[in-house]
This record gives C-alpha cells, structure tokens and sequence, in this order.
C-alpha cells in the first residue's frame, strides 16, 4: 500500500515544487547575481544551509506524518497499523534516502571536475554552470522517479535494477581511482558536430552572435555534457532509493534535497577529493548493498529490509572510506 498516494497528495509535489523554485531564483537571482569565485568558507555554509533544510523538512514531515497517521479512518482502519511507529519509518526512510543520494552525488563532482578542466571553465562561472545544470537534473529526477514508480512495481523489474546496481558497483569497485581524459569521449565529439562551437570563452554566456551567427561557448558544452552524466547517475541513485522505501513522494523530496546542496558541496569539496583516495570503493560498496536489498535482502526479512540497519550500514560504508582515506594517504601526500 502507497501511504502518500499523488492523487491525494498532488497539492504536496506542487507546493514543494514551487518552494524549490522559489528557493532557486533567490539562490541565482539575489546570493548569486554576480558571478564570483565560491571560497571554501562559502560553500561550507551553504552545504550546511541545504543539510539544514533537509533536516527541517525530515522533521516536519515526520510531525505531519505522525498527525495524518492518528487522525484519517483509511490508515487506522488497516490492521495491526501503529501511526507514530509508521511516521517514525518514513522520516528514517527520507533521511536514508538523502544520505544515499548525497554519497552517490560524490560521483557526480569527480565529473564536474572533470568536465571544467576539459573545457577550461574560470571557478568564477562554474556556479552559473551548475545551477543550470542542476536544475535540468531536478526536471530529469522528476521523469525518472515518476517512471519508477510505476515500474518498480513489478518484481521483475525490481531484480532487474537490483542487478544492474549490483554489476555497476563491482565494476566501480575494481574499476580504481584514475584520472579520466574526456579527449577521445564520444559526446564531446558529438557536440562538437552538432553545434557551431565558439573556441574561446566570452564570460557567462551559453550563447553569442558573431557576424550573424550564433555560437555556443564551451560554457554550454559543459552544460550539456553534466545533463548527459546526470541522466546516466539517475538509473543507478532513483532505483537504488526505490529499494528503500515505495513511497514515490519520498523518494521525490530525497532525492530534491541532496541535488540541491550538490553545487556547494563541489565547491567545498573539489580542491581535496583526490585525497579521499577510498571514497570510490566506499560508493561502491553502498550500490552493492543497495543492490542486495533489491534482488535478496528485503524478501529476506520478509518484504522489507529494516530501514534503521539500512542508514546504519550506509552511514558506516561511507564513513570507513572516509576514515581509511584519512589514515591511509598516499605518498605523495605524505610530505
């Protein structure tokens, strides 16, 4: 059973959205009007603002949860149904969601680094870049998590992702940390055929017009290229939220939250990632166990794998990367 069905809660995904909408034209339109190099210090508080507001929201959602619960006939009428107990499981269930999301995003910033360096992006329009980009993502997850929720209700399906989340982590696992050149990749080659592609970057514009033609600027190559890399993300983090809770609205809002705090979190983290030399098998490992759930785990425990040993695993898998990483360093770094 669906707790939080759309044609009940329709007045939520429009609500919120617009909230997030809101909250993205202040963010570009009043803090980020100029484009300027983000510091550390910048990102730091700004990551710590985007975590803030997730765990506001976690927490009024479990209130509203827990008062929707105890007070409508059509979950008290459902046997053995205990209201503050559901609430709880479904708070834990977007706060494990985001900590999934927030970790696969890790990925995402070894590719943001990537693709400026290729494009020779100045730190001063990256922000610019990425809150374009992010946004696109937002639309992408929003296709993607409706498409799943209507898929994944198929167990076939369901072992099918399982699968795929399985393989993508043992190839990521052993798949090392080296560096990647994006020379010979086929969408940039591709790009490059289909749009009239200006060499030089003229400052944050996506688009210029030189005698009467109009050319794309490398700012917008990026652009594309982080869509591109998004979108292939999105089979393995939307599944692999899926394999925590069925609940679509949750899914949805998790997923929102950790996208949105992806931007300063690239910020704060991209001049020490390579220092994290065991994130990679960190991430992996997480798939692999979200991949587990999926195709064994959750029928293993009887339908559902409990959702408190999920986040405990999640949150251990990662912080072992971290510590190891931290203990262990390379020897370069060691002088």
């Amino acid at each position: 059973m669906i707790l939080f069905p759309f044609s009940e809660y329709w007045w939520f995904y429009v609500g919120f959205t617009a909230f997030i909408l809101l909250v993205l034209a202040l963010d570009l339109g009043v803090f980020h009007k100029k484009s300027h190099e983000v510091s550390f210090k910048e990102a730091s508080v700004w990551t710590s603002v985007w975590i803030s507001l997730a765990l506001i929201f976690n927490f009024l959602f479990y209130l509203y949860a827990r008062y929707r619960f105890s007070t409508d006939e059509q979950y008290l009428s459902i046997p053995g149904f205990d209201p503050d107990a559901q609430a709880k499981t479904s708070a834990f269930e977007f706060l494990t969601g985001f900590v999934v999301e927030k970790s696969l995003a890790i990925d995402n910033i070894f590719v943001f680094a990537v693709v400026f360096a290729y494009f020779g992006i100045p730190k001063i329009y990256q922000h610019r870049v990425l809150f374009w980009g992010i946004l696109g993502a937002l639309v992408f997850r929003m296709i993607f998590i409706a498409l799943g929720s209507v898929l994944l209700q198929y167990e076939w399906i369901v072992i099918f992702f399982g699968v795929l989340l399985l393989f993508t982590g043992i190839k990521m696992f052993f798949a090392g940390t080296g560096s990647q050149n994006l020379e010979n990749n086929f969408v940039i080659k591709l790009l490059k055929k289909v749009f009239r592609v200006h060499p030089t970057i003229e400052g944050d514009k996506f688009f210029i017009k030189k005698e009467g033609l109009t050319y794309v600027t490398p700012l917008f190559l990026a652009l594309i290229f982080l869509e591109l890399s998004d979108i292939i993300f999105a089979v393995d983090s939307v599944p692999a939220i899926f394999a925590l809770t069925k609940e679509p609205l949750i899914v949805f809002t998790s997923n929102v939250f950790a996208i949105l705090g992806l931007r300063s979190m690239y910020f704060m983290l991209s001049g020490v990632m390579d220092k994290f030399r065991f994130i990679k098998y960190g991430l992996a490992s997480v798939l692999i166990f979200v991949g587990l759930k999926m195709v064994w785990l959750n029928e293993a425990f009887g339908g559902k794998f409990p959702i408190l040993w999920s986040l405990g695993i999640i949150i251990g898998i990662i912080s072992l990367s971290v510590i190891a990483s931290i203990l262990f360093k390379k020897k370069d770094d060691i002088s």
